[in-house]
């Protein structure tokens, strides 16, 4: 089997001859790190056996392409053919390229202790190893099975960084020092316990859960940080603690399907799909975390839109297709809607959103604020 034609190929798609990473790609055998994966079918999710078939084995690990390794609690290690599983992705292989993306922007060198947020598979720890040298790369996961995996397929490609088992979301005490601190998995907040890992000069790289932002920082004298929120868009799963993710909030949204709001208003905007924009989405999610986005269509063939929440919120959208007035139906202890047409208005009035590019300070107790234009947010 000539793994190596493919990831040649890999590396050909994500970076190119000159690059300090390209011979990290070239030499990393990604199939070894996923050898079964999900893939959606019959209304769920079915496991795929890389063995069972090499050639789409090779052309599906050196895609560049995010591989679901895990639904709910159960990972494809353990699933069983021709089931269908139904839940959240919990884990992956995040595609290399956003791998790569992390790693460059974490100005990740040979000299330099990585820590590397969220081992799942292994790929991007093997990818460091290759680049550092093992002893410089430590890798944390909370899931046990995850970083018991992974070491064993680390192990088979002859790489041994320090595989630890950890919540990176805690205020426990992180092992060791570190000059650069790159999470594959996107965090609610930046915990001080990363501060206090992070030694003097040191950077971190994280995204922010529910945003397309990537946060980079460089620590400050003080045990804070200060960076900014970068150009790129870019969205990881978000950090849990434990097997699976809070169920989604479908008792509301049957509140919210078709009764009357405790407030009825006109919009001036027609629907949009909050998620295809990841400016909207991000900023709307700096002001109101959690917030869980639907999109339909109503009898009349216009667009409608959902906005729920778990402290009980909610908003209900249409936009008529005959006259394209939006009618706007809210309850609940906060206004979601208002918010989201708040920041519509910004856009209309600045031409742009503030929060790509905005400066960050992080205090030493973890307090993240993020500024621009006007404009701040503390996390």
């Amino acid at each position: 089997m000539t793994w190596e034609r493919y990831a040649e190929g890999l590396a050909a798609r994500i970076s190119y001859q000159e690059s300090d990473w390209w011979t990290p790609i070239c030499v990393t055998p990604r199939h070894t790190m996923v050898e079964r994966w999900f893939t959606p079918g019959g209304g769920g999710w079915e496991v795929v056996d890389g063995s069972s078939d090499e050639e789409t084995w090779m052309k599906t690990a050196y895609a560049d392409a995010t591989l679901v390794t895990k639904v709910g609690p159960v990972h494809a290690d353990h699933a069983e053919a021709g089931q269908v599983y139904t839940g959240h992705p919990t884990s992956s292989s995040t595609l290399p390229s956003l791998v790569l993306t992390m790693l460059r922007h974490g100005r990740v060198h040979p000299g330099v202790r990585l820590l590397d947020v969220a081992t799942g598979s292994g790929y991007s720890a093997a990818l460091a190893c290759a680049r550092l040298g093992d002893q410089a790369v430590t890798t944390l996961d909370i899931d046990p099975y995850l970083t018991q995996a992974a070491a064993g397929r680390l192990d088979r490609i002859g790489r041994h960084p320090s595989i630890i088992t950890a919540d990176a979301d805690a205020e426990k005490e992180l092992p060791g020092a570190f000059d650069r601190i790159v999470s594959m998995v996107s965090m609610p907040r930046i915990p001080a316990s990363w501060l206090r890992a992070l030694a003097p000069g040191g950077q971190l790289v994280t995204t922010i859960a529910n945003t397309s932002l990537i946060i980079t920082a460089d620590k400050t004298d003080d045990g804070g940080a200060r960076g900014r929120v970068e150009w790129d868009r870019v969205s990881f799963m978000r950090t849990r603690a434990g097997e699976d993710y809070p169920p989604a909030l479908n008792d509301l949204f049957a509140k919210a399907q078709d009764q009357d709001g405790e407030e009825i208003d006109r919009s001036p905007y027609p629907v949009m799909d909050v998620m295809r924009s990841p400016e909207v989405w991000s900023m709307l999610s700096l002001e109101a975390p959690g917030i869980e986005h639907r999109i339909g269509v109503g009898e009349d063939g216009g667009l409608m839109a959902w906005m729920l929440h778990a402290d009980g919120s909610w908003a209900r959208a249409h936009t008529s297709k005959e006259d394209r007035v939006t009618t706007v139906h809210q309850g609940g202890p906060r206004r979601l809607y208002d918010l989201l047409d708040w920041i519509r208005q910004w856009w209309v009035n600045h031409g742009d959103l503030p929060v790509y590019g905005a400066e960050v300070t992080i205090s030493p107790d973890g307090k993240t604020t993020l500024s621009r234009a006007g404009w701040t947010v503390t996390l």
